[in-house]
């Protein structure tokens, strides 16, 4: 048997009071001890210690032998030495650990993409011939806004598919979205910014950017044609947030009309606009809407990700910035970090130049829309009094069930039932606000899983409605009794 080359920390010295044995042993069995060393480790051979510590071969085999006689080493001939197990006190976990949930038995959680579909094969392809490619340079410290190759890509993919106008000098490769959203925000305080404008609904981590970089939040409300542009005006505000390709969470479309109105809106304020191309791949009733910031490039800092498209685990999103805001976002990604994984850049620059993400697109499309249909159905189906919205695109629907129904009830009653999903109440910045309106994502699951837990959610709907009806029962009957005479 050839012996693997195992590295161990581990040292001796001639001047210690233990010999050269002991040593061995007493740091050994203490990394085992303490968990450093886990069961079913291998350890060096006797041979390859020996020359590793400087120590006749004889002083490792006793050690070894000592630790084998106590139960801590497995010692099997033709073999390399493995560490056993050892029984460690139990202690409580902390309490993290401990509150960790179980995945549940029908998750309707929106904002993730089926990720059992990423398309590994072609990834593995892009990112084994963009690494034989990459110059040596590129794997230094270079460019901390994104290599030149997928700058250039994302450019020429934006404006082919979303009407993005740029060129690779105005795109910064970013973290995902959280990372760009946090740099334009400081980049703006930077600039003299004191409020910015958040639809509202909006997702609760939005409120948390804005509040970290030191801008003041002011929630504008959102109907079903977007954003309420025509409130904007008494905000003051410097800035503004806008999802208009399919709005987080109530999936409306910003109008073609309040999209004019928006753009006057910027033009007169002389002021900024971030626009998250939120869930603008996927559509299935509709043509394609071009991103806003078509029409205003000097106006409106373009944010988008690989998180819904290909998977979250990627890290890779990006901005396309005007000229007026890129040095100083620029300047905010350099205190920031050192840029995004390059080798993953390149590859995503050859999965794009390849056309695999077109590809990848046409096919989770016509995926979606099949669950999209199968959701409407089950619905219709099990709940046949809810409506439902914002179904034309995206990767979730809104549910509107009856005007007394409380959708954080729904959805504590979900939950304990095994069904994940969120309500619209999470996303409203006035904590206190509820809504009969619930969320369910449809991208992670199978038709056949999206009718049972479509099923589970109208046990849940009918259970809180009859405890809902006992409790009002008992506060009429409660009152009664208090009107009457002694």
């Amino acid at each position: 048997m050839t012996s693997k080359s195992i590295e161990l920390l581990l040292s001796v010295s001639r001047e210690a009071p233990l010999n050269l044995g002991c040593q061995i042993e007493t740091q050994l069995r203490h990394a085992i001890r303490a968990g450093t060393l886990r069961g079913g480790a291998l350890l060096p051979s006797t041979r390859d210690l020996s020359r590793q510590l400087g120590v006749s071969r004889p002083v490792v085999v006793n050690a070894y032998a000592q630790l084998a006689a106590e139960g801590y080493v497995q010692l099997r001939q033709g073999a390399q030495p493995r560490v056993i197990a050892v029984t460690q006190p139990k202690t409580k976990p902390p309490a993290a650990l401990r509150l960790t949930p179980s995945a549940p038995r029908f998750d309707f959680r929106p904002g993730v993409p089926d990720l059992a579909a990423f398309p590994r094969g072609a990834w593995l392809r892009s990112l084994r011939d963009a690494l034989a490619r990459m110059p040596d340079a590129d794997l230094g410290y270079t460019d901390p806004h994104g290599s030149e190759v997928l700058r250039a890509a994302l450019a020429e993919y934006l404006g082919r598919v979303r009407g993005v106008v740029s060129d690779a000098r105005n795109v910064i490769v970013t973290s995902g979205y959280a990372q760009g959203r946090a740099l334009v925000c400081r980049a703006l305080v930077a600039a003299g910014a004191k409020r910015i404008a958040v639809e509202d609904p909006s997702h609760s981590e939005v409120w948390e950017t804005v509040s970290r970089s030191g801008l003041e939040l002011v929630p504008v409300p959102v109907d079903g044609e977007g954003l309420r542009v025509d409130l904007l005006e008494r905000t003051q505000a410097d800035a503004v947030m806008v999802t208009p390709a399919h709005q987080y969470p109530t999936g409306a479309v910003l109008s073609g009309p309040r999209r004019t109105a928006l753009l006057e809106w910027l033009e007169r304020r002389n002021v900024i606009a971030i626009e998250d191309d939120y869930d603008a791949e996927y559509r299935y009733d509709r043509a394609p809407v071009g991103a806003l910031q078509g029409r205003a490039p000097g106006r409106i800092v373009y944010a988008g990700t690989t998180s819904k498209t290909l998977a979250p685990a990627l890290r890779l999103g990006w901005l396309v910035a005007p000229a007026r805001l890129l040095d100083a976002v620029q300047q905010q990604q350099r205190l920031a970090d050192f840029g995004q994984p390059r080798i993953e850049q390149h590859a995503f620059a050859d999965f794009l130049s390849r056309g695999n993400l077109d590809r990848h697109l046409r096919r989770m499309r016509a995926r979606y829309r099949d669950r999209r249909d199968a959701l409407v159905a089950a619905l219709a189906e099990q709940l046949p009094e809810a409506k439902v919205h914002g179904i034309r695109a995206g990767l979730h629907a809104t549910i509107q069930l009856r005007p007394f129904d409380r959708g954080r009830l729904v959805r504590d009653e979900c939950a304990r039932r095994g069904v994940a999903l969120t309500a619209m109440s999470d996303y409203y910045l006035d904590a206190r606000a509820d809504s009969s309106m619930l969320l369910l994502g449809y991208a992670r699951s199978s038709e056949a899983t999206i009718r049972a837990g479509v099923k589970e959610l109208a046990a849940a709907v009918k259970a809180v409605r009859a405890a809902t009806t006992r409790s009002a029962g008992a506060a009429l009957a409660a009152r009664s009794a208090k009107r009457r005479p002694a």
